[in-house]
């Protein structure tokens, strides 16, 4: 039995979440079927985290053991030619015996992208969430600091308690203005900003709740100084709204340095 390991990337707007379950399309599902059918015998597959419905990907990082001859680029073009358009197989490589993508994952790093201002991008309406207000993104970054570090999230996880524990690291946050390209103001690029979050690891709703309470900062609603106040609070209710799914982005996993050799390239 070989062990594999690969770099996902999909557009999750038309699943019903990564996991597998009876009835909806879902990320897990289609790629299951698809890897079955290649490799001739049915597969399950680990990912490294469950993403929601209409959350988007572009490093995933995907784990399964499978008897298969086929060699690792031959596995990976076979894929991508029965993939549906929305999944694309960045890399698959060979990893070591036991590998497991949830399990192995040190730490990750998400994007979420922002549309602010009074006209909305139609073009944009599935990878970013649009804002009526300007936002200011210099608060909301200088805001964002305040949640560095080793901390009890508790404030930004749905359904607490969710997991064993709610403490968790964030090891770089940060908020910019990205300029539109070439002037066109309905490109899918367009003008607007991101929020980057890295952590060793992540709650359910973690990131969309931090994007909701900085943009409550954002819009001028609440000073910076509030966003410590919600994370001592440790309750929900304190924080601002779950952000949208369509604007949140996967953007790589990390793990310990000799398990990443293969693959740290096509995550960079």
């Amino acid at each position: 039995m070989r062990t594999f390991k690969l770099i996902l990337a999909y557009d999750g707007t038309d699943f019903a979440g990564w996991q597998r379950q009876p009835g909806p399309r879902t990320l897990q599902g289609v790629f299951e079927e698809v890897l079955g059918r290649v490799t001739g015998a049915p597969v399950t597959v680990e990912a490294s985290g469950r993403t929601d419905a209409g959350v988007h990907a572009l490093g995933q990082v995907v784990s399964f053991s499978s008897e298969t001859r086929l060699e690792p680029a031959v596995l990976e073009r076979a894929l991508n030619a029965e993939l549906p358009d929305e999944m694309l197989v960045r890399k698959l490589v060979e990893a070591p015996a036991g590998f497991h993508a949830r399990f192995d994952a040190i730490g990750k790093r998400y994007r979420y992208a922002l549309q602010d201002g009074p006209q909305r991008n139609p073009f944009g309406r599935r990878y970013a969430w649009h804002c009526r207000h300007r936002l200011d993104a210099a608060a909301m970054h200088e805001a964002a600091q305040l949640l560095l570090g080793k901390h009890d999230f508790r404030s930004f996880e749905t359904q607490w308690p969710n997991r064993e524990t709610s403490v968790r690291t964030i090891t770089d946050i940060l908020v910019a203005r990205r300029a539109g390209q070439g002037g066109d103001p309905f490109g899918p690029f367009s003008a607007g900003l991101h929020v980057e979050v890295a952590a060793d690891g992540f709650l359910y709703n973690m990131v969309r709740a931090i994007v909701g309470t900085l943009v409550e900062v954002g819009r001028g609603a609440r000073e910076m100084a509030w966003v410590a106040e919600v994370l001592a609070a440790q309750d929900r209710k304190a924080a601002g709204q779950t952000a949208p799914p369509e604007g949140l982005f996967l953007l790589h996993v990390d793990y310990p340095p000799e398990q990443t050799a293969a693959t740290r390239n096509s995550q960079a």
